[in-house]
C-alpha cells in the first residue's frame, strides 16, 4: 500500500543519493522500511537522502529487495518470502558483507537479521585463519603467541581452511 500525500493524492517521492553520486527516485513508502530514512524524513522534512557510505551497486540490490518485499507483502505466503531471501543472499560473500553493513546503517531490521544469519551460515565451520581472511583481519600476535594459543585451544582452529569463497 503506497503512502499518499494527503493534499494531492499523489505518491510522495524521495531521492536516495549513493556515495558514488547516483540518484534513485523512489516512492516514499518503499524506503520508509528503513528506520534511518523514516527518522530523517520525519524530523528534517527532506526529499533527498544522502547515503555517502553506500555504493550504488549495493543500494541497487537493497532497493530490488525492498521492491520485491513490498510486492509480496500483500499477496504472498511464507514460502515466497523464503525464496526471495534465498535468492537475495545467493551472491559472493564480499557483496553480502557490503549489503549487511549498508542495511545496518539504514536500520532495515528484518533484512539485517536475515543478512547477518546468511553471513553466519557462510562462516560456520571455518577455521580462524579462514574467518580472518574473509573479514580481512590482520593478526597482531607473534607467530610464537599464535602457536601457543593453537596448542592451548586446538578446537578453535578446526574447520575449513581454504574455502573462503562461500
Amino acid at each position: 500500500m503506497a503512502l499518499s500525500s494527503s493534499t494531492t493524492g499523489e505518491k510522495k517521492m524521495l531521492t536516495l543519493k549513493s556515495g558514488d553520486n547516483e540518484e534513485f527516485h523512489l516512492d516514499e513508502s518503499l524506503v520508509l522500511q528503513s528506520d534511518l530514512i523514516k527518522t530523517m524524513v520525519k524530523d528534517e522534512r527532506v526529499s533527498t537522502i544522502p547515503l555517502p557510505s553506500i555504493k550504488s551497486k549495493t543500494l541497487v540490490k537493497i532497493i530490488e529487495y525492498l521492491k520485491k518485499y513490498a510486492e509480496l507483502t500483500a499477496t504472498s505466503n511464507k514460502e515466497d518470502f523464503k525464496n526471495i531471501q534465498k535468492e537475495f543472499v545467493n551472491i559472493v560473500l564480499e557483496e553480502l558483507l557490503d549489503i549487511t553493513v549498508a542495511v545496518n546503517y539504514l536500520k532495515i531490521n528484518g533484512l539485517l537479521e536475515f543478512c547477518c544469519q546468511a553471513v553466519a551460515d557462510r562462516i560456520k565451520d571455518k577455521s580462524v585463519e579462514a574467518v580472518q581472511k574473509i573479514f580481512k583481519i590482520e593478526s597482531d600476535f607473534t607467530s610464537e603467541e599464535v602457536a601457543e594459543f593453537k596448542r592451548e585451544t586446538s578446537w578453535a582452529f578446526e574447520g575449513d581452511l581454504d574455502d573462503t569463497t562461500n
